[in-house]
């Protein structure tokens, strides 16, 4: 029995994460202090594209892809840049910038509304 459900679950990690509004999203995309990170499925990713010159680190396995001391770690995930995490619509996001907190990272973020706002937006993809 679930004791705890993934809107208690994300209403806890909003109230500690960084949200960044997609319109302040957008002027961050050739920051060169700046990685995107899209934690969406692949298969996602392979239907829709993703935000121009995004990281795919699935969440799934984000924690051992961020983690240096992970035989899957991605170094650019450990750049020193600020990381901004979206998925499809912002839950996901929210919880894995949540867990990326709690694994030390101080400068994480992610995009309110995920790739559907950033799509609405007309953010550049590729």
């Amino acid at each position: 029995m679930v004791t705890k459900g993934f809107k208690a679950l994300i209403a806890e990690a909003n109230a500690v994460i960084e949200t960044i509004p997609v319109k302040d999203a957008l002027g961050l995309v050739d920051d060169p202090k700046i990685l995107f990170v899209d934690i969406r499925e692949t298969v996602e990713v392979q239907k829709t594209g993703t935000i121009k010159g995004a990281v795919h680190a699935p969440r799934g396995l984000l924690e051992f892809l961020v983690d240096p001391s992970s035989p899957m770690h991605k170094p650019e995930l450990a750049s020193g840049k600020g990381l901004i995490l979206f998925c499809a619509s912002g839950g996901r996001s929210t919880l894995a910038t949540r867990t990326l907190m709690d694994m030390g990272i101080a400068k994480v973020a992610h995009i309110a509304g995920g790739f559907t706002a950033w799509q609405a937006a007309g953010g550049p993809t590729e």
